[in-house]
């Protein structure tokens, strides 16, 4: 089939898609170049194609996601990929679209934003069935990511995302509303979660920080805007692309994220749940989008008397594999305030024990790993502190470089 990758009412490129699989198997002419997706390379009068497939696919639903075989036999369709040019490709996170070719369509008669959706496949993705005889696949949970079952609705109308948890704690949901909650008291900015329950499951709930006139696009594709030099770390490659975007805020962003999710033992922090916003219509880049999805934390996937709140060993992502390694990246803790953080353990108890999941002993132990962490943390800051204040003073003729605090080595238990 023939389209046109479109970008709101702006014609991007000419496409053609293979019915069966749905992959891009050709790409014609470039009607608009400034509009080409980020990180997508567009050289001497050639766009990469393989680039643009990947990007095609990673808006699909990915197979790992919980119950997706059975509700592609409900559709009888064979795989996530299939579904969205069901849609249009449309999402509520950007704004790319495909538009048949000799098709009159316009983004403003089918965008996810202004209009309405068919819940059909949300409520499939949850295991249950469609309401109606006839399935209506034009719903964006058909390029939704992640793993975890989601759905998006309109909730007094604002798109929201409704994602539930997993394995017998179902721990996720709550994860999320700590999160929101920690951040709030350090002035993070951060999308804000709650609960609610379906059936006997909880669910966190969140709205959409993406409107019509603005896109997300993830630190993964920010990063394939520029070929990273062999010497640089990933860490600093993702803030020199932010840097030459004009992403003013980046660093700040990661600083902030990065102790986060120490904190909270966030053992997810992929590529693909951060990055920065950026207009729509004008491309001008707004700054680091908020910090969202921080439900993979908080030992959600560790048994209770295995959790081990000061282990230096903790598993991180993206830039370290460890969190301790990951807080030397950290450009300064001025804006910790721990003050604020004193006794946050109690409110993670009491947010817990609304769970019907987690037994008193769980909730208990991970209020203390939580309040461990940020003492363990407010212990480092003043250490780096110490040792600055202490080192020797730097005459005015030499360069000043950033303070590194790569030499400390964390305590261990």
């Amino acid at each position: 089939m023939h389209y046109t990758l479109m970008h709101k009412e702006i014609s991007v490129v000419d496409i053609e898609l293979d019915d069966a699989s749905g992959a891009i198997t050709r790409v014609g002419d470039v009607h608009n170049a400034a509009h080409i997706p980020i990180g997508i390379a567009y050289r001497n009068d050639v766009l990469d194609r393989k680039a643009l497939n990947k990007w095609w696919y990673g808006r699909s639903i990915p197979a790992s996601r919980q119950g997706i075989q059975q509700a592609l036999a409900i559709l009888r369709i064979g795989s996530t990929q299939e579904l969205i040019d069901k849609s249009y490709g449309l999402s509520l996170s950007d704004q790319y679209w495909i538009k048949e070719k000799g098709s009159s369509l316009e983004w403003a008669e089918i965008n996810f934003f202004t209009n309405d959706f068919s819940r059909d496949i949300g409520d499939i993705l949850f295991g249950g069935h469609s309401s109606s005889a006839k399935i209506d696949l034009m719903s964006p949970d058909n390029t939704s990511d992640g793993w975890l079952r989601k759905k998006w609705t309109i909730i007094d109308g604002k798109r929201c995302l409704i994602k539930g948890g997993s394995g017998v704690t179902q721990q996720e949901p709550y994860n999320e509303v700590i999160a929101s909650e920690l951040m709030e008291k350090l002035n993070i900015p951060h999308v804000p979660y709650r609960i609610i329950m379906q059936g006997d499951y909880p669910y966190s709930v969140c709205e959409d920080f993406i409107d019509a006139d603005t896109e997300l696009i993830s630190a993964d594709y920010i990063m394939k805007s520029q070929k990273k030099a062999n010497h640089l770390t990933t860490y600093q490659h993702y803030l020199n692309c932010c840097a030459a975007f004009g992403i003013s805020n980046a660093q700040q962003a990661v600083d902030q994220m990065i102790v986060i999710d120490y904190l909270l033992a966030n053992t997810d922090r992929h590529y693909n749940n951060f990055g920065a916003i950026r207009n729509a219509n004008s491309l001008e880049w707004i700054g680091s989008a908020p910090i969202y999805d921080s439900g993979t934390s908080l030992w959600c996937n560790t048994p209770t008397k295995l959790i081990r709140p000061l282990a230096s060993d903790l598993p991180s992502k993206p830039f370290k594999e460890t969190h301790e390694e990951q807080l030397k990246l950290v450009s300064s803790f001025d804006w910790v305030n721990f003050e604020a953080l004193q006794h946050f353990g109690n409110r993670v108890c009491e947010i817990f024990a609304e769970s019907p999941y987690l037994d008193s002993e769980r909730c208990v132990c991970l209020s203390s790993a939580l309040d461990q962490r940020i003492e363990r943390l407010e212990g480092l800051v003043l250490t780096m502190n110490h040792e600055q204040h202490h080192s020797p003073k730097i005459e005015e003729e030499f360069e000043i470089k950033p303070v590194s605090y790569t030499h400390l080595t964390l305590p261990t238990i």
